[in-house]
């Protein structure tokens, strides 16, 4: 009988993984990680989510009090880097705690945003950005009902669909094998799907597509959007904010999940959440109880429903996505969701460009965070940088410590691809994607982003939204099936309660 490698619990690759956490977070692992590699213990798996053999009775048991041991280690940047939002709001000088519609400058107008913008305060990439376009009580306040949110609506599912089916292929492939595959097929720089198509046999060998997504999401297999975690989140979000309203607590969100979202659809984070759950752990324990993965990448794919539902109103927005990041993940990996939902907030009123919202993103992170400097750097190398894989090399340079689907690397990524596109929607995806990392969560939010930034369906090339075929596979409650349109209703009516 072939034996059952459950991803992301195995103790023995949580402890390799919790000790690489420890390093970024501020602890001092060294002398708990002596004795794990002193008594045969792994170091984590690089990309998969189990190693390929199971540990010994003892090197599991011991793997479980070393997580423990290591979750009581102090740490130097805990002042930084809180998770609770009330220090979380003290920290950023620039919350807006009411909600402000701010009056569209043009990119063209407003240009990227500049190095000179980025240091204006004393620190340089420590500094907060300036928040540009803010006016004060007097400003004026754009209407938001469901028939003019709808459009735009559509076209951030629409986006967030095929900017994530776009990185589905190459999920998990380094950025050398992303890159050869695409100027292999004729593809490069990108601008438009993956395919097998006059693809050199020697090439799949050496890259394969990722095994769960080349039947789906090559260009020559789309046949509507196939089910993945980064749009069930935001369906299941929808069915948050129906059955609870804006106000909903974690624990809400905690069972949600046991009644909606099936174990195995969930990865990383949310797995170890949803079995510290199981074993009667409550919210937000379940975040912090051997969870190596508390600032991986999950809260932010979460983050798209709390955006969309807030529209002009950025700092509710957070706290939404604040409320709902917290049963997975602390700190950084909170401050991704935030950020997000913040961005996204911001876009969805149709009056910001894409430099308004990054900017409006950073106003709930606080800006000594690894997040918020990371972000910084970002947007500063995208405006410095003409040819965006000088970006993308400078960043998987800088970030090269942190695991693949680490939120502080993505979000960097996500922003500079944003930046460095100018909010278009095509270069935006194509951008992002083709900086590998989590390459179909990235091309979703990007495609969230900037599909509302677009404003409407039709302003999306068809060669995006055609091979969708108005059709999304899921197994979260009823929306199997279900077309953009509907969501778009769904949740346009969401956002006016």
């Amino acid at each position: 009988m072939t034996p059952l490698r459950l991803t992301w619990v195995q103790p023995e690759d949580l402890l390799g993984h919790e000790l690489r956490q420890a390093e970024e977070d501020g602890r001092e692992p060294s002398a708990i990680a002596a004795r794990w590699h002193r008594a045969g213990g792994p170091h984590s798996p690089q990309r998969a989510g189990a190693s390929p053999q199971p540990a010994s009775p003892y090197l599991r048991a011991l793997a479980q009090d070393l997580l423990d041991e290591l979750a009581d280690l102090p740490s130097r940047l805990a002042d930084k880097e809180p998770t609770a939002l009330p220090r979380i709001r003290a920290l950023c000088p620039d919350w807006r705690p009411h909600s402000t519609a701010v009056g569209r400058r043009s990119a063209r107008a407003m240009g990227r945003v500049g190095t000179a913008d980025l240091n204006r305060s004393s620190g340089g990439l420590g500094a907060a950005p300036p928040v540009s376009g803010r006016g004060g009580s007097g400003e004026e306040k754009t209407s938001q009902t469901p028939a003019t949110l709808h459009p735009r609506l559509e076209a951030a599912w629409l986006g967030r669909a095929a900017g994530c089916l776009l990185g589905k292929p190459v999920e998990k492939l380094p950025l050398d094998g992303i890159r050869a595959l695409a100027r292999a097929t004729g593809n490069w720089p990108l601008t438009t799907w993956f395919t097998e198509r006059g693809l050199p046999p020697h090439l799949k060998a050496t890259h394969p597509w990722n095994r769960r997504s080349a039947t789906t999401s090559l260009a020559e297999n789309i046949d509507g959007m196939p089910e993945d975690d980064d749009l069930n989140y935001p369906l299941l979000n929808l069915l948050l904010l129906q059955r609870h309203g804006k106000h909903f607590t974690t624990t809400d969100v905690a069972r949600l999940w046991l009644d909606e979202l099936p174990a195995g659809r969930t990865f990383t984070a949310e797995r170890i959440a949803y079995r510290n759950l199981l074993e009667g752990i409550e919210p937000p324990h379940t975040a912090h109880h051997r969870n190596p993965f508390r600032e991986w990448i999950g809260a932010l794919i979460r983050a798209d429903a709390h955006g969309w539902t807030n529209p002009g109103d950025p700092s509710t927005a957070a706290e939404q996505a604040h409320r709902d990041a917290t049963l997975t993940h602390t700190a950084n990996g909170v401050y991704a969701a935030m950020f997000t939902a913040a961005a996204i907030a911001e876009a969805a009123t149709g009056t910001s460009d894409i430099h308004d919202c990054l900017r409006t993103g950073l106003t709930v992170v606080p800006p000594d965070s690894r997040l918020a400097r990371a972000v910084r750097h970002a947007m500063q190398l995208a405006t410095e940088h003409r040819d965006f894989d000088t970006v993308v090399d400078e960043l998987h340079a800088t970030h090269a410590a942190y695991h693949w689907v680490h939120a502080i690397p993505n979000t960097a990524l996500l922003a500079a691809a944003l930046t460095h596109s100018d909010g278009d929607f095509t270069a935006s995806i194509c951008r992002v994607v083709s900086g590998g990392w989590d390459t179909d969560s990235n091309g979703a939010t990007a495609g969230s982003i900037t599909g509302l930034l677009a404003g409407d369906p039709e302003a999306i090339p068809s060669r995006w939204t055609t091979p969708l075929k108005n059709r999304l596979a899921t197994s979260i409650g009823d929306f199997n099936g279900t077309g953009f349109d509907t969501l778009a209703d769904l949740t346009a009516q969401l956002s006016s309660t």
